[in-house]
């Protein structure tokens, strides 16, 4: 729908049709473009809604809350956090709380996302408090279900450093996993109150992942199973694939391989019926791995070849190697020693051609194993040793969590100025240090308040700010006519203790003095007018006020608004990691993520309707 179809619902009134309503029509084509799924030219419509401007602020925050939404979806968060927070202070604006709530958990899961997780923690905290005040038990479940997912991506996160196999974290991890369990635990109760089945599936999907990573099998798989049976019950296809998915690898942990087979198999026939060649290959990798632990290694490696061709298919090299590799311990396995020394060349090859450096020794010993059953002669080229004092091995999927930084223990000292760029201030006060300690002893107290002088002078230089602007109209600063009495001894009648006392009451006054503040007018309250000022796209009300501070006060908003958004710093756009195409990953929350995409409609504000539009579009129907 283009700009000129959205303009023919417009009233026939043209005088009717002003800034307002122009943002509301493009706010709703902005709204009806999102959920058809083209958010970028959704967002599009939003930002000409902004540009129209509007007084209306419950409008106003819909198209922050859906602009905010939008960019998730895009994968701006910088620019989503931005209009999340716009709408966050909106809401409080208009002491809607409700609107707070929503703002405050949509925010939290942006941050998170970022990896902010303590401030999305504070986030999510605020959605669950005002959520509760309110009695909205529908608002708290959404508040709870944040707060494990926080938890449980914080989790995630701290359990990628080093290699660690399920229930075997470091206690931080588990603390945070453990605090996951127990928000997703409340979440999964209050659904089960409410009777909403789909939101008692995800609680029970997110469950048994993090039981999974606790090392709590046989829980997790009692929550798999209640996940497996709700999406049986709606009928998603694509959440019984991961849930028989999950229930296969909980089933390989405890030993129990031909319940992972029955599983890994149904994943297999549903990847099919998706049309997913990716989860394909990978439940078909899954398969040949677990029959090699059933030590049938005909079935094996059947479903190895079949991973191959679709890595293959799927141009995957990290894919093709590790089938090459599984393809030649089967073929070892079944007595096919040709076979297997080809697959471990191929093996070989591939990972030379990657930089798998494990790869590649992993592949020689076992062609060097081969060659000698075979009574052929050993002749494999030796992979390249990485450098020893150079962090350069190849960050590829086998080796990337074996990868460490050179410690700090290899950094050495180093001065934080050095002398040839030493500034002519440090200089001088070098040589006078070097003056005071080779200066005679005869008069130890003038010598000492000569050195106290000097110091708490430059001292109070070294912390004196310099302004950018008026450099050359600045004053400069005075001398220090009071310190220069106190140092001298011109009042001989005075004795030395008045003296004394004299210079430490100069040297006191001066020092503060120097670190007084100006004194600025505080800011008041603002208003809803002077809100429009920092919130785009709120136009300020016309109103008959004519007092001369009016100006002032806006500038004042004005200044404060755009104060902030340039002291802003960029933040850094998570980068995404490079993972096989057709191996499963261990990392399986990715898929997770996906899966829950679309909890963010229940956050999505509505825009209001004004009653009035029904009636204006009568007529053009009848046109």
């Amino acid at each position: 729908m283009s700009v000129s179809a959205s303009a023919e619902n417009l009233s026939t009134d043209a005088q009717s049709c002003d800034g307002g309503s122009m943002c509301l029509e493009l706010a709703l084509e902005g709204e009806r473009l999102c959920k058809a799924g083209d958010c970028r030219a959704g967002v599009a419509f939003f930002q000409a809604a902004i540009q129209a401007g509007t007084d209306d602020l419950r409008t106003l925050s819909a198209i922050y809350s859906q602009l905010g939404n939008a960019y998730f979806y895009l994968g701006d968060y910088n620019k989503a956090m931005q209009y999340h927070k716009h709408d966050l202070t909106l809401a409080r604006t208009m002491n809607d709380k409700l609107g707070e709530a929503k703002a405050s958990g949509n925010l939290g899961n942006t941050l998170k996302v970022m990896g902010k997780f303590a401030e999305a923690i504070q986030c999510c905290k605020r959605h669950l408090e005002i959520s509760r005040s309110l009695g909205d038990r529908l608002s708290e479940g959404r508040a709870l279900y944040n707060l494990g997912n926080v938890y449980h991506a914080q989790g995630k996160q701290l359990g990628r450093v080093g290699q660690n196999d399920p229930g075997h974290f470091p206690q931080e991890v588990r603390d945070c996993l453990t605090q996951a369990v127990e928000y997703y635990e409340e979440n999964l109760e209050l659904m089960r109150s409410l009777g909403d089945r789909q939101a008692m599936g995800r609680a029970c999907g997110n469950l048994g992942n993090t039981c999974y990573l606790l090392g709590d099998f046989s829980r997790a798989i009692r929550y798999h199973m209640e996940r497996l049976q709700i999406a049986q019950e709606f009928g998603d296809k694509a959440a019984e694939r991961r849930a028989n998915s999950n229930l296969g690898n909980s089933h390989i942990f405890l030993g129990q391989f031909e319940n992972a087979a029955e599983h890994y198999k149904r994943t297999l026939a549903l990847a099919e019926d998706l049309g997913d060649a990716a989860v394909e290959a990978q439940a078909c990798y899954s398969l040949g791995n677990t029959y090699t632990l059933l030590r049938e290694y005909r079935i094996a490696e059947e479903y190895h070849a079949r991973h191959l061709t679709a890595a293959r298919k799927l141009q995957d090299r990290v894919g093709e190697g590790r089938a090459c590799w599984s393809l030649g311990n089967a073929h070892a396995a079944l007595g096919n020693h040709e076979k297997a020394l080809y697959y471990a060349n191929e093996h070989y090859n591939i990972s030379k051609e990657l930089g798998d450096v494990l790869g590649m020794a992993t592949a020689q010993m076992n062609i060097s194993d081969l060659r000698k059953v075979l009574g052929m002669p050993v002749e494999v080229e030796s992979p390249p040793a990485p450098p020893i004092d150079e962090d350069r091995t190849p960050r590829t999927p086998f080796n990337a969590l074996r990868v460490r930084r050179q410690s700090m223990e290899q950094l050495s000292l180093i001065q934080i100025t050095p002398d040839s760029k030493k500034t002519e201030a440090e200089i001088e006060m070098e040589k006078k240090r070097e003056v005071v300690r080779t200066e005679s002893e005869e008069n130890p107290v003038d010598s000492f308040f000569d050195l106290l002088s000097r110091c708490q002078s430059e001292r109070m230089d070294e912390q004196r700010a310099t302004l950018n602007a008026n450099k050359e109209n600045r004053p400069k600063p005075k001398p220090n006519n009071k310190l220069q009495r106190s140092a001298s001894s011109g009042n001989k009648n005075s004795s030395p203790n008045d003296a004394m006392l004299d210079m430490i009451t100069d040297l006191q006054s001066e020092r503060m003095d120097s670190q007084r503040a100006e004194l600025r007018p505080a800011p008041k309250k603002l208003s809803k007018e002077s809100k429009g000022a920092s919130l785009p796209g709120l136009r300020p009300q016309q109103t008959t006020s004519t007092k001369p501070e009016d100006d002032f006060l806006d500038m004042i908003a004005r200044v404060q608004g755009s104060r902030l958004e340039d002291q802003r710093s960029e933040l850094p756009r998570p980068k995404p990691e490079e993972r096989p195409k057709t191996v499963p990953d261990d990392d399986f929350f990715a898929q997770l993520m996906r899966a829950q995409a679309g909890r963010m409609e229940d956050q999505r504000a509505t825009i209001p309707l004004q009653e009035n539009r029904l009636n204006k579009s009568a007529p053009n129907t009848k046109k």
